[in-house]
């Protein structure tokens, strides 16, 4: 099996010669490839060569488009500080909708209008030409709980839950259509799945995230699926009070950050969900050895036991010595998975 027929058989739930193997790599990825990730995150050209670089050199499944969370904002007018060696910040101090009757004035941007949505398509369209069907191709938008914490900033987000209701629902309205609209772009360009960041989303409990976000994530994800492609959600951070929730949008793959034990997601998320995840990062991935990492990652899989995809609870650091992610892939390429296999 090659990448991408490894990682579409576990999510329809197919016996794979072996784990998948997803880590999200980014600035990992352009300090390997020896690109500084100002230019990493602003060339889709950079990006493509070296995710491809990466993902050949550690035997991982798939390549991605993902490098910040700042493009859709971008486009839509967000101040944006741009750095030689680190990701895109958004500036909240500033935030685009700090001015609430800006919304209404606010248009949805083209994702083909030449500007940094339009980039993550093109990088799609090399990524098909360069690796075509050999590893499955990630496009990436922004949730809506996410992009809304860009465009308004976070803490103000947390206040509008409860002082303006109806301005809430009316921005993630704006935030679904465009997302949408990009999603579009990407998938109609070659992505064979489409990674969903909605980070925020993990700062809410339970009550906020189902009336407010659930709704919303729910209708993106129904809407990616009638596009024909696959969901990633990705929501970094502890999860455990909304796990229910998210088990019901029936996204083909959940990330699951470090702080939820699987066995935990399992019982609350049901037997068919696909997990991924879940070392910690920093503490495991970066900081520990190939015999630890080992050990940590045969705890997760022995926790989720079927379907499951091997990868940290979140980006791998940029400093991770290579043979800790060495370690994880050889854990992934060493263990067979069939539909109701536990670890081996």
């Amino acid at each position: 099996m090659n990448g991408r027929e490894r990682i579409l058989a576990v999510m329809e739930g197919q016996p794979a010669d072996s784990l998948p193997f997803m880590p999200i790599t980014m600035m990992f990825a352009g300090d390997q490839f020896g690109v500084e990730y100002g230019k990493y995150a602003s060339d889709y050209r950079v990006l493509v060569e070296a995710q491809i670089h990466t993902a050949e050199k550690f035997d991982i499944d798939h390549v991605s488009c993902i490098s910040d969370p700042a493009r859709e904002a971008a486009d839509c007018g967000a101040t944006i500080h741009y750095f030689d060696n680190q990701p895109p910040a958004i500036d909240e101090t500033r935030a685009l909708l700090a001015d609430k009757t800006t919304l209404a004035k606010l248009k949805i941007p083209d994702p083909l209008g030449g500007r940094r949505m339009h980039d993550r398509v093109n990088a799609v369209v090399l990524f098909k030409q360069r690796i075509g069907d050999e590893k499955l191709i990630e496009g990436w938008i922004e949730g809506p709980c996410a992009e809304a914490a860009d465009l308004r900033g976070i803490n103000t987000l947390m206040t509008d839950f409860f002082d303006d209701p109806q301005f809430v629902r009316d921005m993630f309205d704006f935030i679904l259509e465009m997302e949408l609209r990009f999603a579009k772009a990407q998938v109609d360009a070659g992505a064979d799945i489409i990674g969903v960041g909605d980070a925020a989303a993990s700062l809410l409990g339970p009550q906020i995230y189902e009336e407010f976000v659930l709704p919303y994530e729910k209708k993106m994800v129904d809407a990616l699926h009638a596009m024909g492609t696959r969901v990633r959600l990705h929501i970094c951070g502890n999860i455990g009070r909304i796990l229910a929730g998210i088990g019901s949008l029936g996204c083909e793959m959940v990330d699951i950050d470090w702080m939820v034990p699987l066995n935990q997601c399992r019982d609350e998320m049901g037997p068919w969900q696909v997990l991924a995840g879940n070392i910690d990062p920093v503490a495991v991935l970066r900081n520990g050895t190939p015999e630890s990492i080992t050990a940590a990652i045969t705890q997760c899989h022995q926790q989720s036991g079927a379907g499951y995809i091997v990868g940290a609870g979140c980006e791998v650091p940029r400093d991770t010595p290579e043979e800790n992610l060495f370690a994880l892939r050889d854990y992934a390429r060493s263990h067979s998975l069939t539909s109701s296999s536990t670890a081996d």
